[in-house]
């Protein structure tokens, strides 16, 4: 038989590592071609990893929780035959098991320090990190204060090894302080959300205490994160949609019968949206710290609620050069697959401006949080009939017409009144201007 290496799969040109959140076999178990053996997160999207291969599954390198390279083999699989199975080499940038190995045994050599406990810790340290800090008697304090390099500023093997390899001629670093509540914190969202410690809360035998799942977590970090990050406004604009509503009824089925795909109101507002960032391009932005990085492409990203109830946030990329019914489709697309738990990395990234529909659960405004690093979100309130007054050259009458409200957040730390009022004011312009005769 041959040994197979099963790999961390490239995963989108951002994403660089995963975590193992499953694995799914267990060793002596055979494995089908395609058939997934375990199952990894990244920062917003969880996946099952396939193997390549049919076999046994020999050797797991990698527990739940640990944090893995994109390239780095994480299991072995015995091939049937005796045919081995040539993998791609790893990246260098991913190190080698036995380089991982060589790395903790160096450092068992050297030390003579007490292990030393990390889990009260906020901060995310791998494995491999832990184990070198304790063999080299790094205290919490000290762990705490190196400056990561790696994802999210979390500390790296190279980290750790520079700060033990340097440490001799420096003080040990005092317990880092927690920054004031107004100040926004440089630590990960999801150290973050964990700085301030809540007040105790007294439960009773008839309470449940149920955990946050790992996204929940990560959405509780972003928010607090943004929050603390921009400094949020709101203005609200209430749009006359009758138009588009009467036109959507008359073409939905024709729609739906010549494409295959349902005609909802969300890729007529993405649209909007995107001409409106068009015009207003000061809105298309980010912010690095004290630098504006002016996005030269339109990707919108559609808030979505998942089964579970918690939120992801899929990308639809160069959004202003879809015509309506590619926008439709790249909207389904998403949508479902949302659901289904079938995203992946990519289509998460490089948003510049969200979109999110709270009128779905009968929301009439909303005031959204910023999706970092962005500057604006746009909620879409629910469509209602209402009294109206409607001008006409004869005079101005009581009418029955079908509005909605816009709310935008936006960050006045760089876009001011003026610009997000005029932006969403343009984006009401779009959607009452909808020409009735369209054709589809």
């Amino acid at each position: 038989m041959a040994k197979f290496e099963l790999k961390l799969p490239k995963m989108g040109e951002s994403v660089a590592e995963a975590t193992i959140t499953n694995w799914l076999k267990n060793v002596g178990d055979h494995i089908d071609a395609d058939e997934a053996v375990l199952e990894i997160a990244t920062d917003k999207v969880d996946s099952e990893v396939p193997s390549e291969v049919s076999g046994v599954l020999s050797e797991i390198l990698f527990q739940v929780d640990d944090v893995v390279q994109v390239g780095q083999t994480i299991a072995y699989i015995e091939t049937e035959g005796g045919v081995a199975v040539d993998a791609p080499k790893e990246e260098t940038s991913a190190p080698s098991v036995q380089a991982v190995e060589k790395t903790v045994e160096a450092a068992k050599e050297t030390s003579t320090a007490a292990p030393v406990d990390f889990s009260d810790s906020d901060k995310f340290f791998s494995p491999l990190v832990k184990n070198i800090a304790k063999e080299e008697g790094v205290s919490l304090a000290e762990l705490e204060s190196i400056n990561g390099t790696g994802k999210d500023g979390r500390v790296t093997k190279n980290d750790i090894l520079d700060y033990v390899k340097n440490r001799g001629s420096k003080p040990a670093p005092a317990p880092a302080q927690p920054a004031p509540a107004a100040a926004p914190s440089p630590v990960p969202p999801t150290a973050q959300a964990q700085v301030a410690k809540a007040a105790p809360v007294s439960v009773n035998g008839q309470d449940e205490i149920v955990e946050m799942d790992r996204m929940r977590k990560l959405i509780s970090g972003y928010m607090v994160q943004s929050v603390q990050t921009s400094a949020h406004v709101q203005s609200f604009i209430e749009v006359d949609v009758t138009n588009i509503v009467k036109w959507r009824d008359k073409v939905k089925n024709a729609f739906e019968k010549r494409e295959g795909e349902k005609l909802t109101f969300t890729p007529i507002f993405m649209e909007a949206v995107a001409k409106a960032l068009k015009d207003f391009p000061l809105m298309n932005i980010s912010v690095d710290g004290e630098y504006i990085i002016k996005k030269k492409n339109i990707n919108l990203g559609m808030a979505a609620a998942l089964p579970n109830g918690n939120l992801i946030v899929p990308v639809i990329k160069n959004a202003d050069q879809l015509n309506l019914v590619g926008m439709a489709k790249a909207v389904n697309d998403l949508g479902n697959r949302a659901k289904a738990g079938k995203l992946k990395p990519d289509d998460t990234q490089g948003g510049t401006y969200t979109v999110t529909n709270v009128g779905t659960f009968g929301s009439v405004f909303g005031t959204p949080i910023i999706n970092q690093p962005q500057v604006g979100i746009l909620a879409l309130g629910a469509i209602r009939k209402v009294p109206a007054v409607i001008e006409t050259p004869e005079g101005d009458f009581i009418g029955i017409r079908q509005k909605m409200f816009l709310s935008h957040s936006y960050d006045h730390r760089v876009v001011d009144g003026a610009l997000g009022g005029s932006f969403v004011k343009r984006v009401a312009e779009y959607l009452e201007a909808f020409d009735p005769n369209r054709d589809i």
